[in-house]
């Protein structure tokens, strides 16, 4: 049960940021409930070893590069996800930041 629950959040949080952002477009809950799974696939999947992959970049950058690893996943997300677009990388960029705040949110208030 706990799982779907997390889903569901996940997929909300989805929901919640593309409706906030112009560049990003979703067609309904179920392609964000997609996105949650397969988001959440690719980066338990790829995202370590991406990071493994261009330690020395990221060292060089402060960890700034990841950033850019964070969108790369979610522009792949965009590829697989029918219903799911973002408009560029930029858009990815800010997708990602905005996404990690309203998971913030939305597990701040699932404690309270």
């Amino acid at each position: 049960m706990q799982i779907l629950l997390h889903w569901f959040l996940a997929a909300l949080a989805v929901a919640i940021t593309a409706y906030l952002l112009p560049g990003v477009s979703l067609t309904g809950f179920w392609p964000a409930l997609v996105v949650a799974v397969v988001l959440g696939l690719v980066n338990a999947v790829l995202r370590p070893i991406l990071i493994i992959l261009t330690l020395p970049i990221n060292l060089l950058s402060l960890g700034l590069f990841t950033f850019v690893i964070n969108a790369a996943l979610i522009l792949l997300t965009d590829k697989i996800v029918p219903g799911f677009r973002v408009a560029g990388f930029w858009w990815a960029v800010l997708f990602g930041i905005v996404l990690f705040f309203v998971n913030w949110v939305l597990g701040v208030r699932k404690r309270a």
